[in-house]
């Protein structure tokens, strides 16, 4: 697997990626685990079904470019360690695509995004949406052990030298840009 730098697209793409699901995922679980008071809970679930919606296209864009990446890739000529991350890469998008189907399909109302658009609830049977609510969970929940075990390896591997954090920056386009 290639290791050197990412171009800006990937690089946006995955702090836009990391922002809205982290944002996501800690303010699901927040209403789910704490009583807020009710226009608190309306406003985050507002925002949550818009700005996940909204980030639908920027996900398939992400994944095809990762796709397109992965093909390029002889799996069997990795080590261990590049085949368990590429597992985990390809299991957080396998995962970040469940819930985000899942966040539509158990939507019991129009999805109303930031009062922009309004589009129509896909279901209406309420037992599918049922079970449709509990995979959403279950998939977020199984989302955020990646993402730990994501930010985990990225803090090990810093510890020991290897410089992901400085391959995956915006400083390297920033310097670019003023070099030009």
């Amino acid at each position: 697997m290639k290791t050197s730098g990412y171009s800006a697209q990937r690089v946006w793409l995955h702090w836009l990626s990391a922002a809205v699901i982290i944002w996501t995922l800690v303010s699901g679980f927040s209403v789910a685990s704490f009583e807020l008071p009710a226009g608190i809970e309306q406003s985050i679930a507002f925002v949550n079904v818009s700005l996940t919606t909204v980030f639908i296209p920027f996900f398939v864009w992400r994944l095809f470019i990762f796709i397109a990446h992965t093909r390029r890739t002889s799996v069997s000529a990795l080590v261990f360690m590049a085949k368990l991350v590429l597992l985990v890469h390809t299991s957080i998008y396998l995962i970040v695509g469940v819930v985000l189907v899942t966040g539509v399909l158990m939507m019991d109302r129009p999805i109303d995004v930031f009062g922009w658009i309004s589009i129509p609830q896909p279901l209406s049977d309420p037992a599918l949406i049922g079970s449709f609510v509990t995979l959403h969970i279950g998939a977020c929940v199984v989302l955020s052990l990646l993402i730990v075990l994501h930010v985990g390896a990225v803090i090990v591997h810093e510890a020991c030298g290897h410089r992901l954090l400085r391959r995956m920056s915006w400083c390297k386009y920033r310097r670019s840009e003023h070099l030009e």
